[in-house]
C-alpha cells in the first residue's frame, strides 16, 4: 500500500469490531484436558521449532494489507498530521518501521489520530494495531488496561510551562505555582501529577483539563490558564513552533523546573495476550536501538548487508541461516527493511527531535555505552 490515511474513527471502531469478532485463537476442550507430563513437554519441544501460530494480530494485519498505527492527534516532534493524511515524527517513524518489517514497505501505515482520553479505547476496540503515542507505561495501564507495554523508545518527565510575565523563571519550582490556573490533558498521568506533586510542595492550584494539548495550548495562550503542564519534550515542541511561528520571542515561555517532577517513559502499547504481535513490535524497536550501536544507518545498510560488521548484525539483518525473524513470522530481512526505510534509533531522534533543541548527549536517551538508557538485549 503507498497511500497513507488517517481512519476515521467511528469507522474504524465498527470495522474493528466486527473482523475482531471469530479470528482469535481458541482453546478446544481436548487441548485443555492434554495434561499429562509427556503430552506438555511435546507441546512444549513443538513451539520451539514450529512456526508462530496463524491467527492474531500479525494475520489480520497482514490480510488488511496495512498496519493501523495510533499516534497522537497533534504532537510537535511526535506525530504532526499532514495535508495528505500522513503524520510525520518521532512516533510515526517507529510505525513506519514496523510497517517495513512486515511489508517491506514504510508506507503500508493507516495513522489514527487519538486523543489522550480515548487511545486506550481505541486500542482495547481493535481500532488500531499498536499505540506509539507517547504513552507512559504505568503499573495501572499495564494491569488494569488489558494491554501492555513495548520497550521505552523516549525517556521523558513532567514539566510546567508560564509566562515570564507573570514573574516565573527556568528556577521556579513546583512550590511556586500555588494560586495558579494550570492546564493539563484529562485522563493522563500529567493530570495526576500535578495534583499530587503541588500538594507535596504545600501549592493550591485550579486544574483546568482538556480534552487534548491542542485546547490546552488555546487556554494557555488566551490566558485562561496560567501555566500548562505536560511532557517536558512535549512543552519543548510548543514553544519552538510558537517561536517559529513568530508567535513569541526566545525568553517569553519558560518552562520549568529543571529537574521534572515525574518520570514518563514513553513506548509502544498492545493488546496483551499476543506474544508474536508482542515481540515483532518489541524486536522492531531493540533492532534500530543496536543498529545504532553498530553503526548501521539508512545511508550504509545494503553495505552492512553485504558484508555485516558481526555475526550479530548478520542475524539482524537476515543474512545467514542462524537469522532469527522467520521464526518470528517476518521475512528475513524485515529489519534490514527498516532500517532502511527509516533509520536507526539515533538517526529517528536526530531527524524529528534535534530541531526541538532535545538531544541525546547527556540525557538519559543517551546510548546506554554513553551514560544514557537507550539499551537493547542481544540479537542471538
Amino acid at each position: 500500500m503507498s497511500m497513507k490515511r488517517v481512519v476515521a474513527l467511528l469507522g474504524v471502531l465498527a470495522l474493528t469490531l466486527v473482523a475482531c469478532t471469530g479470528d482469535e485463537a481458541t482453546t478446544t476442550p481436548a487441548e485443555t484436558a492434554a495434561t499429562s507430563a509427556g503430552e506438555v513437554a511435546t507441546t512444549v519441544a513443538e513451539v520451539t521449532v514450529a512456526t508462530p501460530p496463524t491467527g492474531g494480530t500479525l494475520a489480520r494485519v497482514q490480510n488488511r494489507g496495512a498496519l493501523r498505527c495510533g499516534v497522537g492527534d497533534s504532537a510537535i516532534g511526535f506525530a504532526e498530521p499532514q495535508e495528505d493524511g500522513s503524520y510525520n515524527g518521532f512516533d510515526a517513524d517507529f510505525c513506519r518501521a514496523v510497517a517495513a518489517a512486515i511489508f517491506g514497505d514504510a508506507d503500508a501505515v493507516e495513522f489514527v489520530g487519538t486523543t489522550s482520553a480515548e487511545r486506550f479505547t481505541v486500542l482495547a476496540a481493535g481500532g488500531v494495531d499498536v499505540l506509539f503515542r507517547t504513552t507512559t507505561w504505568t503499573q495501572s495501564r499495564d494491569t488494569e488496561l488489558g494491554g501492555d507495554f513495548g520497550p521505552t523508545t523516549f525517556y521523558d518527565g513532567q514539566r510546567i510551562m508560564g509566562k515570564a510575565e507573570l514573574g516565573f523563571t527556568d528556577a521556579s519550582t513546583v512550590a511556586d505555582v500555588d494560586g495558579a490556573r494550570v492546564c493539563a490533558n484529562a485522563g493522563t498521568t500529567t493530570e495526576k501529577n500535578i495534583t499530587e506533586g503541588a500538594r507535596v510542595a504545600g501549592a493550591e492550584i485550579e486544574l483546568v483539563t482538556t480534552e487534548g494539548t491542542p485546547e490546552a495550548m488555546e487556554l494557555f495562550r488566551g490566558g485562561s490558564c496560567d501555566l500548562i503542564t505536560s511532557d517536558g519534550s512535549r512543552l519543548f515542541g510548543e514553544r519552538f513552533s510558537a517561536v517559529a511561528n513568530g508567535e513569541i520571542s526566545e525568553g517569553e515561555w519558560i518552562i520549568f523546573p529543571r529537574s521534572p517532577i515525574s518520570k514518563e517513559p514513553l513506548g509502544p502499547m498492545y493488546r496483551q495476550n499476543d506474544s508474536q504481535w508482542a515481540d515483532i513490535i518489541n524486536w522492531t524497536v531493540y533492532a534500530l536501538v543496536i543498529a545504532d550501536e553498530k553503526g548501521i544507518t539508512s545511508a550504509n545498510i545494503d553495505e552492512m548487508v553485504a558484508d555485516p560488521p558481526d555475526p550479530e548484525a548478520g542475524r539482524l539483518l537476515g543474512v545467514g541461516e542462524d537469522e532469527l525473524q522467520t521464526k518470528m513470522g517476518l521475512p528475513a530481512d524485515a529489519f534490514a527493511q527498516a532500517i532502511r526505510a527509516v533509520g536507526n534509533y539515533d538517526e529517528i531522534h536526530v531527524r524529528n527531535l534535534g530541531p526541538l533543541g532535545i538531544t541525546r548527549a547527556g540525557s538519559i536517551n543517551a546510548r546506554w555505552t554513553e551514560g544514557g538508557l537507550i539499551y537493547a538485549p542481544p540479537a542471538r
